[in-house]
């Protein structure tokens, strides 16, 4: 398919890019593995995002699919592969083997949860060890988990586990807690929330499923065992961008470099939007801002082609 813009990724960033560039006029095809992104697996409720007082994750991204799916966009459910630049235009590869091309590309595929990179870890994937609450949070009813993780995801995920699970401990690696006052507040109301602080994961382990970790007390130097049935993983992201290295530059972090004012990369005709990029604030109200950024500026620079 040759269309105007290909935008990447269907998480808040790439649904409002989807429908500006649709109101602009622009023949647009929308791929992405999954609606939502990180949104739709977050069951806490939110109540930042303006025009909501209170809204669920899976809600929201239900109206924001919706409200995508009634403009003139084509949409494919797959995953991108690769992307090049040919000549003026851009080869999009995806995991079918077709290929799209597009005057311009948006790049709005988010992030992936960071593993913890240790032992045990891997092989407990789907017998004990999550990084998705919503998903597997009612196979831990009446049990005792760990949350890996004191920001803000960590204690979201806490929160919604406490009305699942017996018993929950947060494991935070430095000496303070990172999330806001209000989710701090929260825990604290909830009264079966233990909070763990410099406490360095070792080793997670068990026979066929989780049953305990093993930690390093940063204060004594000395490894404690944590007697648990589920670990919830909660530290943080990585931009899921390995099908575009070459095209983009990145920081230490490998999130990718753009202009503020316009989401633009180092390639012309290369626009990112959302959890992927450079930038401290990963709010669903700034990917979604990003979106639209890029497909404002996407639709100026195909108009002067």
């Amino acid at each position: 398919m040759f269309c105007d813009l290909i935008i990447i990724g269907g998480g808040p960033a790439g649904i409002t890019a989807g429908i500006y560039a649709s109101r602009l006029g622009l023949k647009t095809l929308l791929i992405t593995k999954s609606f939502g992104g990180q949104v739709a697996k977050k069951a806490v409720s939110i109540e930042n995002y303006p025009g909501f007082e209170k809204i669920y994750g899976p809600e929201l991204v239900q109206k924001m699919e919706k409200h995508l799916k009634a403009q003139k966009i084509d949409i494919e459910i797959d995953e991108v592969r690769k992307v090049e630049k040919k000549g003026d235009d851009f080869l999009v590869s995806i995991k079918n083997k077709k290929k799209h091309q597009a005057r311009a590309v948006i790049l709005a595929s988010g992030a992936d949860p960071r593993p913890l990179e240790v032992p045990g870890e891997k092989e407990f994937i789907g017998k004990g060890v999550s990084y998705c609450s919503v998903c597997d949070g009612p196979l831990f009813k009446n049990k005792v988990v760990a949350v890996i993780g004191g920001g803000n995801a960590g204690f979201e995920t806490a929160i919604f586990l406490s009305k699942i699970a017996k018993q929950i401990y947060i494991l935070e690696t430095g000496p303070e807690i990172k999330a806001f006052a209000v989710n701090q507040k929260i825990i604290a109301r909830i009264g079966k929330i233990k909070i763990i602080t410099n406490a360095v994961i070792k080793k997670i382990q068990g026979k066929n499923f989780v049953d305990s970790i093993i930690y390093e007390d940063r204060k004594t130097g000395k490894e404690k065992k944590l007697d648990v049935q589920g670990v919830f993983v909660e530290v943080g992201y990585q931009p899921a961008t390995a099908y575009v290295k070459g095209l983009v530059g990145f920081n230490e972090r490998d999130e990718i470099k753009v202009e503020f004012e316009t989401c633009q990369t180092k390639t012309l005709g290369l626009f990112a939007a959302g959890d992927l990029n450079v930038g401290p604030f990963k709010q669903i109200v700034t990917a979604a801002g990003e979106g639209a950024k890029a497909a404002l500026a996407a639709y100026n620079y195909i108009q002067k082609l």
